[in-house]
């Protein structure tokens, strides 16, 4: 199957957190939409790997997703190395999505930036002849996406392009509270962590409101971009 926007990110629910209203978005205007998470989150504080595989499927369908698929790094240690690399390159010719969604460049939790350079280097490597890979025991075509986009996480950055999730953002609540076990739950035995407070969820509306607020809607999220985009007309620029 051929996705047209194609997300990855270091940890399951690390997409809802903060690309799921684009995700959403893009499937309403017709596209296909995946999302490739890199590791199973087995290191975090509360839950366990096997209830965060039934979150993210439940967050999958409510997003819509096409694909869904982990790629079963090691959560905390796993390296830019061409192991990795390999894998993610895999992933990039098997789907050849139009355009690439990718963790934050720089962030708190220090998985993402270094989700950001897997990525990074990864589409430009998936389009070069040299560089062979398999699927199902066949050599795959190479592929390079036409942009990669990374979405803002914790750390509030300063977004190059912000989009417009105004009419999806309920239903990207509804995909976050998927993770049940991640967030507040006054029930809840597990420890507490930065994302299980109950103002949680006030940070999270808050962001959206202030990316919403640059382009004058009411909710966006915010995107970070390494090579310059351009334009048919200044007309399509909101």
């Amino acid at each position: 199957m051929k996705i047209d926007l194609l997300a990855f990110a270091a940890h399951p629910d690390d997409a809802e957190l903060s690309a799921s209203g684009t995700l959403i978005h893009h499937k309403m205007l017709g596209k296909t939409t995946g999302v490739i998470d890199l590791t199973r989150g087995e290191l975090g504080s509360r839950g366990s790997v096997e209830l965060r595989k039934q979150e993210a499927e439940a967050a999958s369908k409510i997003m819509g997703l096409d694909l869904r698929e982990n790629l079963g790094m090691s959560d905390g240690f796993f390296e830019v190395n061409e192991e990795n690399l390999r894998k993610v390159i895999t992933a990039i010719r098997k789907y050849q999505p139009e355009i690439i969604l990718g963790p934050a460049l720089e962030d708190r939790h220090p998985d993402h930036g270094r989700a950001a350079q897997l990525i990074s280097r990864a589409t430009f490597l998936a389009g070069l002849a040299k560089i062979e890979t398999e699927e199902d025991g066949k050599k795959q075509s190479i592929w390079r996406a036409k942009a990669v986009y990374y979405y803002i996480q914790d750390k509030l950055l300063k977004p190059d392009i912000v989009v417009d999730i105004t009419p999806y953002f309920d239903k990207k609540l509804e995909a976050i509270m998927a993770y049940s076990s991640q967030f507040y739950n006054p029930d809840s035995k597990e420890p507490q962590t930065p994302i299980s407070t109950k103002e949680f969820f006030e940070y999270v509306k808050a962001k959206s409101l202030t990316f919403g607020r640059s382009i004058q809607c009411m909710y966006g999220e915010g995107f970070n971009i390494e090579r310059t985009p351009g334009v048919n007309s200044l007309f399509d620029l909101k």
